[in-house]
């Protein structure tokens, strides 16, 4: 297993607390990984076996378990109330009335919770009614561009840096993609690909038009970087025969951020302070799915390397936007704490100042950043903002990925 030091700190951090913890990512992001890690960590420090209790409902003996009253009839042999013990759930939101059962839990027994969950909705409802500033959400992702080369060995000081970052462009960060022979890594993209588009999105939400589905998500991972209105969206399907209405086009467009295939930035109006309602950008959680997505014809480079910096900004902990300012765009507006950062992304620096001058207009003392894919030894900033190239910039040493 490869340790992710970072998650497993976080978990440890709120060990024996009070809060739920709750791991959220997209489908096979390390999520059942991270709870072996920590069931290891719990081990070395002498925690007996009686006191752990680990149950994955994707694993053939828990297939059957589906309800809460399956649950608890699982659960009640196993648990003791004279220990301390560490309860971890995997895949949770297979089970109908978990939350019930959690809440139960947590006020008749000793005990820490840690459940793991491939959609968003297991957030809301009846788990923030019941636990309402009971937990604290852990959320997960494909692996880093740093993770991404611990698995392979590479050192980020080693010659095969460049070489390894046109991988991680073309097939992404998923853990068992990365670790598996090249010939292998369309293939398994292919089938994650349709298991989360299928399963955890239309068979979850009983989605019946998957071509419609399928279209819509092929038309975002085209199109990363773009504005998106969910009735352009319907306008451009329909000129290409699918037909689907304003409101389909919603719906899926939560269903499909609901899974954590895609994330959404907003549109911020920095002179205003306020959010736009017309439109926001969507990201697609791995390079290697949006490539699965368009059928892995190459094209919109500007886009895939907005969607890495957008995607490593979430690993670091900042919420992020997208900035408007008059008739200015600025690619991401990251806030962690009281810490503001304003980022634009070029595949090249252009023989103008495009770039910087929409940067320059922000009149404020935030820092500012300039990320490039090309490499410009000779050139450090621009108008006093730094540019960095890509790959060095995902090898910078930030704080804590979880803020």
């Amino acid at each position: 297993m490869i340790q992710r030091d970072a998650y497993l700190n976080k978990l440890i951090q709120f060990r024996d607390t009070d809060l739920i913890k709750v791991i959220t990512g997209v489908r096979r992001s390390g999520k059942s990984v991270l709870l072996r890690l920590y069931r290891d960590y719990l081990k070395s420090q002498d925690i007996a076996d009686e006191q752990i209790i680990y149950l994955n409902f994707e694993e053939l003996e828990l297939l059957s378990v589906r309800t809460a009253e399956a649950l608890i009839a699982v659960l009640t042999p196993k648990l003791d109330k004279t220990l301390h013990q560490y309860l971890m759930f995997d895949e949770i939101q297979m089970v109908d009335g978990w939350q019930t059962v959690i809440n139960g839990l947590r006020v008749s027994y000793d005990c820490d919770i840690i459940v793991t969950g491939s959609n968003a909705k297991m957030l809301s409802g009846e788990l923030a009614t019941l636990l309402s500033g009971r937990y604290v959400e852990i959320p997960i992702y494909p692996f880093s561009f740093k993770e991404f080369l611990a698995a392979k060995k590479i050192t980020s000081d080693s010659r095969e840096i460049d070489q390894a970052f046109i991988e991680y462009e073309k097939y992404g960060g998923f853990p068992l993609v990365t670790l598996s022979q090249v010939e292998l890594k369309d293939a398994i993209l292919s089938s994650l690909y349709d298991t989360i588009t299928l399963k955890d999105v239309a068979e979850r939400a009983k989605v019946r038009d998957i071509e419609s589905l399928r279209a819509l998500v092929a038309f975002l991972a085209d199109n990363i970087g773009q504005l998106v209105k969910p009735a352009k969206v319907a306008g451009v399907l329909k000129s290409e025969g699918i037909s689907i209405s304003n409101h389909t086009v919603e719906n899926y467009l939560q269903l499909l951020e609901d899974a954590f295939l895609f994330y959404r930035s907003r549109q911020y109006d920095l002179r205003g302070k306020t959010y736009l309602r017309t439109a926001g950008k969507y990201f697609v959680v791995d390079p290697g799915l949006r490539r699965t997505a368009t059928g892995r014809r190459p094209g919109n480079y500007a886009g895939q390397l907005e969607n890495i910096v957008y995607m490593e900004l979430l690993r670091r902990g900042y919420t992020v936007d997208v900035g408007k300012m008059n008739t200015k765009e600025i690619d991401f507006v990251a806030r962690k704490l009281d810490r503001i950062l304003y980022v634009q992304v070029t595949y090249e620096v252009p023989y103008n100042t495009h770039e910087t001058d929409n940067l320059l207009q922000l009149r404020d003392n935030y820092d500012k950043l300039l990320i490039t894919q090309r490499h410009y030894p000779e050139i450090q900033s621009i108008d006093g903002i730094p540019v960095i190239n890509i790959v060095d910039w995902l090898l910078e040493n930030e704080p804590d990925i979880m803020g």
